[in-house]
């Protein structure tokens, strides 16, 4: 079994091409087809797709990839296993989240992680659910924060906790002392909503459907601070899960109101891995922390008295 050749299939497969992956590599596309070509002639078997523009795997492929990657994932743990011996506080995590964790709240977490380990290099990477998952599964990230539970049977749901989508107001805002507001209620109040390829849109969108009520934003964006500056000076109402607002929230600031559907009230977030992957040193620190924020978000609000 060639390292080299299953290091640059592995490559291949993640650039979607030899070429970007000679790119990639700095070595000919030519060199990167013929280690591939003598892997399958080891193996016996085709470990790519014929024909194709892009790279894709034949089953036999798959297996073989899946067998490198647990490989590889077994080889880090090794060296952070041997790392942990020799008391050496150091090493590199990734992590990634959507911007919609990027509260005071979570800031404040990965402060204290880079406090409390100033020789650990953390990465932290922000993108949309679907591509965090993606991330996972090739293990460009260590640990995944994602809203809603993903449906595969190669992600490891580490941790979920209920995180309901609700309507965030000013705290003068006519909303701010009811229970609960409809769709209808809030398609009465200028809105500042996210896009609608978003996670957080795409929940919304159902229950709209539900309830044949379209809610239609004055401001859309993809930037949670601008939601969360726009609420604040009162200019319009969003709809955010509470960690996204935490710290608003607990200092009265800002009100949330629950919506009156179920699955606005059933929205979850989710710690997710790779299934079979096994997290040593400095991705196993960061893993406790992120839990430990999880469980913090999971307890009722302190809602300061104003």
């Amino acid at each position: 079994m060639s390292e080299t050749g299953l290091r640059y299939l592995l490559e291949a497969l993640n650039a979607g091409s030899m070429r970007a992956a000679s790119d990639r590599l700095n070595v000919a596309a030519s060199s990167i087809s013929r280690q591939i070509a003598q892997l399958e002639e080891s193996y016996g078997l085709a470990l790519i797709e014929k024909g194709r523009r892009g790279v894709r795997l034949t089953h036999a492929g798959e297996i073989v990839i899946a067998h490198y990657r647990n490989q590889v994932a077994d080889r880090e743990a090794l060296r952070a296993k041997l790392e942990e011996l020799r008391s050496v506080k150091s090493g590199h995590a990734v992590l990634a989240v959507g911007e919609g964790f990027l509260g005071s709240g979570f800031t404040d977490m990965i402060a204290s992680f880079t406090a409390a380990n100033p020789q650990i290099h953390l990465d932290l990477s922000v993108n949309s659910s679907q591509q965090i998952v993606r991330q996972v599964l090739d293990d460009e990230a260590h640990l995944g924060l994602v809203f809603q539970t993903p449906h595969d049977i190669k992600i490891h749901v580490r941790s979920v906790i209920a995180q309901p989508l609700m309507a965030i107001v000013a705290a003068d805002h006519p909303l701010a002392g009811q229970s609960s507001v409809s769709l209808a209620d809030l398609g009465r109040h200028p809105l500042c909503l996210s896009p609608r390829h978003f996670g957080l849109r795409q929940i919304l969108a159902g229950a709209e459907l539900r309830h044949n009520t379209y809610l239609e934003p004055v401001i859309t964006t993809n930037s949670i601070h601008m939601m969360r500056e726009t609420v604040r000076r009162g200019a319009a109402v969003t709809i955010l899960p509470q960690l996204s607002v935490w710290s608003e929230l607990e200092s009265g600031e800002l009100a949330s109101i629950a919506i009156a559907d179920d699955a606005m009230e059933d929205a979850t977030i989710s710690l997710i891995l790779r299934a079979g992957r096994q997290l040593e040193g400095a991705p196993a620190r960061l893993l406790k922390m992120v839990e430990a924020q999880l469980r913090q978000w999971n307890r009722p609000l302190r809602v300061a008295e104003v």
